[in-house]
């Protein structure tokens, strides 16, 4: 081309020419073959980061390569708009959360465009439109009314001075982070969604996604729902004590290790167990032990797993079920109430955490397994000792037998335990999706009327940290029962986030003309689900990714979709590294993507990222290699100079080139070849880098040779293989020269691709000595025989001590020094 590259210009072009002529919306052709290709979207907090950047050119990439290999793409885009800091930034910048929120959206949007990225606009939503806040609320009544979400009093992270509630993550050495006030734990009421009726499911079906997700995210998933079996029992109180606890006569336990039970030496209970609260309110507890209590029950549970395990005796005691022994009971901050029953036995010798709390406060310790090693604790596999008629049996038929002898003299029962517990959805903020409840006092809990819905939010709201601003309003909470039509009282809490971010990928199975009529419409969802791959960084690998796969089959069940699993394929990319360091602002080592762009170009920044690691690897930041990147796409613009303008691909006779001439088509097609391998095979995990390389030796070797035929084939097919990683440059230069008639599926030409002769490096330990032209895959020893020849003065009164084929490539001699 004549004129310099000038990509600014270029990529507005074609952005506005993409805009203007909807290439990027997917087809209502539910007859072609589809890919439904989906990035986890953002959090709209004004601006993109270069881990956008990279996630987000990755699904592009793979995006248009099925969009220009005639599949139907879906490739949409959203904004997972609600939660906390929108609150925190309104508090900041004394603004709205809804301004704040759809002003970052409009600037993300813009600067995503800004980077040529293939998104439907049709489709996309922020999850705080009210049209998506109307379909989430009908889900939890659906799912409150089939009994998959119920009420009940947990322990939150409470500041009394600004009266609200605390997410783990602003609780920072037990103290609010706003104002240094000491947090305690506020028994409050919360809603929780029955994911645990679905735990062995969710197991069941990570069996479906072998080789499709990262081994270590099916392993992460396992661990988080941990199906364990074991035996469930119960403590029962002495006479003494359950003159004191009076309305409670035993203490629940589960325990994977029944084989240890002859080693308990203590029970151990959690702070807000039952009977804590019982003895709490009566005189029997000293005020010392009351205050100890206390204080472990307003401390944070992120707080107290990282501290040090402590703990009080109550003075009252359980008697051994087998032995009869009786046994103390201590409040213990390592006990959870929201694990289990909030009880554990407690075998010291045989437990890590048992061990050293009996050790700082002087508790027995008894061992009853065998073990070579004298150290404690002995926390594996042992033949059993001190344990009655059990003695000699070992490991799991120990546990076997054990659970036997306690369901059949009715003391307990095997049972399948998860670790995995229901999801509290509550949250005593503004800026969420409102809980479609009613209080009355009359009627109880009612849903709201279907035509009610959506329940927005006001917007005449004083946002100030202090309190919930819901359940402060002075008219918003008051309704009329939708059943009795009485004065009643709306829920003021919202629902967490992460309920809009399990199920945003259905909503973008159906086109935004049918959202006020259907959450999705069901043809849709059944052509586009399931994902076939799902882009996103490996924080997610837990919660996320588990909500949103129970999401869906709640979904199924309350007949919305057909299906079981939401994403056939899951990619995690790695992070993005400057100096070592994740990118963050607090490191003060950003590097801002609008200015990369503004001074080399969207391509620039699409093909350096792509470049510089492949995607599940962590990608360091290397401005040499952004240079080098622009030095590519610069020379690829001003070489084209040599393409003869035509409207396919040109014809050409291989047997008829020369051998620079047949080098070239060679590298041409193995790069269309590799384009292939990569995008259908996803060889490597998406390894765009090799694929990157392989189009620039193809470039090297077409500058190698004269023939404007083959520049013209080189460029038509090149052109095709880089336009999902540099789309702008791409389709300029086809444009120019092919009306882009090579923007399609193209055939491979094998014979360009037959080898006439390979040359073959000749080493000697390890330094080349000489090199030879033969036939591929020539016999072995006919080819060591003429490598020997051809390097025979450094063989000479030498002793080879090795010979090594590499075939194709390489003969070695290892001789001895």
């Amino acid at each position: 081309m004549d004129i310099s590259y000038n990509p600014n210009e270029i990529e507005k072009k074609w952005q506005q020419y993409w805009r203007d002529n909807n290439i990027h919306e997917p087809l209502d052709d539910f007859s072609k073959p589809k890919k439904y290709i989906l990035s986890m979207f953002p959090y709209p907090s004004g601006a993109i980061h270069m881990g956008h950047v990279r996630n987000y050119c990755i699904s592009d990439a793979i995006a248009r390569f099925y969009r220009k290999n005639s599949y139907n793409v879906l490739h949409p885009m959203g904004f997972d708009a609600f939660g906390m800091p929108a609150e925190n930034a309104a508090i900041k910048h004394k603004t709205h959360p809804k301004k704040w929120t759809y002003s970052n959206i409009e600037n993300m949007k813009n600067e995503l465009e800004s980077l040529g990225l293939s998104f439907s606009s049709r489709r996309e939503f922020a999850t705080c439109d009210s049209s998506y806040t109307r379909w989430e609320q009908r889900f939890f009544i659906d799912m409150w009314e089939k009994g998959l979400i119920y009420r009940k009093t947990a322990y939150l992270n409470w500041c009394p001075n600004d009266k609200t509630v605390l997410a783990n993550e602003q609780v920072i050495d037990g103290k609010c982070w706003r104002c240094d006030t000491e947090v305690i734990q506020k028994e409050m009421d919360q809603y929780y969604i029955k994911i645990t009726d679905y735990a062995q499911e969710l197991l069941d079906s990570l069996d479906s996604l072998e080789d499709k997700w990262p081994s270590q995210v099916l392993i992460m998933q396992k661990n988080w729902i941990g199906k364990s079996k074991g035996l469930n029992f119960s403590f029962k109180l002495d006479a003494k004590s359950q003159d004191i606890v009076k309305d409670i006569s035993e203490i629940e336990v589960f325990t994977t290790r029944a084989d240890t039970i002859y080693g308990v030496t203590y029970c151990a209970i959690a702070p807000e167990h039952p009977i804590v609260k019982t003895l709490l309110q009566s005189d029997f507890l000293q005020r010392d032990i009351i205050d100890k209590i206390i204080k472990m029950q307003n401390m944070p549970t992120k707080e107290r797993s990282m501290s040090e395990k402590e703990g009080v005796p109550l003075g009252i005691s359980v008697i051994h079920p087998l032995t009869q022994e009786i046994l103390p009971v201590w409040v213990a901050n390592f006990v959870l109430m929201d694990y289990g029953s909030g009880g554990v036995m407690s075998v010291p010798a045989h437990d890590e955490r048992d061990f050293a709390f009996a050790q700082k406060y002087n508790i027995p310790i008894k061992e009853v397994l065998i073990s070579e090693s004298s150290d404690l604790p002995y926390t594996q596999e042992g033949k059993l000792k001190e344990s009655g008629e059990f003695n000699g049996l070992f490991g799991q038929e120990a546990r076997n037998k054990i659970i036997e002898y306690f369901e059949k003299n009715q003391l307990g029962k095997s049972i399948i335990n998860y670790r995995l517990k229901d999801w509290g959805i509550s949250r005593q903020r503004y800026w969420g999706a409102p809980i479609p409840l009613i209080r009355c006092e009359k009627c109880g809990l009612v849903a709201e009327k279907d035509e009610n819905l959506p329940v927005n939010l006001p917007e005449d709201v004083v946002i100030d940290g202090e309190g919930n601003p819901l359940d402060k309003h002075p008219s918003w909470k008051n309704c009329k029962c939708p059943q009795c039509q009485g004065d009643a009282i709306r829920e003021t809490d919202t629902m967490d986030t992460f309920v809009q971010s399990s199920w945003y990928f259905l909503r973008y199975t159906s086109p935004k003309n049918s959202w006020d009529k259907v959450a999705f419409d069901e043809a849709s969802s059944k052509y586009w689900m399931d994902v076939d791959e799902y882009i996103g960084g490996i924080e997610h690998a837990i919660l996320h990714l588990l909500y949103a796969r129970f999401f869906t089959k709640a979904l199924r069940d309350l007949g919305y979709t057909n299906s079981n699993e939401p994403f056939s394929n899951l990619l995690t990319q790695g992070m993005v590294l400057k100096d070592g360091a994740k990118m963050s602002k607090s490191k003060g080592n950003v590097v801002d993507p609008n200015a990369i762009i503004k001074k080399y170009g969207a391509d620039t920044a699409r093909l350096f990222v792509l470049f510089a690691a492949p995607p599940v690897k962590e990608l360091e930041w290397n401005d040499n290699a952004l240079e080098g990147a622009y030095r590519f796409i610069k020379r690829l613009w001003d070489r084209s100079k040599n393409i003869l303008a035509t409207d396919s691909i040109p014809q050409i006779e291989h047997s008829s080139l020369n051998q620079k001439e047949k080098n070239a088509r060679k590298k041409v097609y193995e790069a269309l070849c590799k384009s292939n391998d990569i995008f259908e095979k996803k060889q490597s995990g998406y390894a765009f880098n090799t694929l990157i390389a392989s189009c620039m030796e193809a470039l090297n070797a077409l500058s190698e040779q004269e023939s404007k035929f083959v520049w013209t084939e080189g460029y038509f097919i090149l052109l095709n293989i880089l336009e999902p990683i540099i789309p702008h440059i791409c389709w300029e230069i086809s444009k120019k020269y092919f009306n882009l008639k090579n923007m399609s599926e193209i055939p491979v030409d094998k014979a360009a691709l037959e080898t006439e002769n390979v040359t073959i490096a000749i080493t000697i330990n390890g330094k080349k000595r000489g090199e030879i032209q033969t036939l591929p895959n020539m016999n072995e020893k006919e080819l060591l025989q003429a490598c020997k020849s051809i390097v025979s003065k450094w063989l000479d009164n030498a002793v080879i001590v090795k010979e090594i084929v590499i075939p194709n490539k390489i003969v070695n001699f290892v001789i001895k020094q």
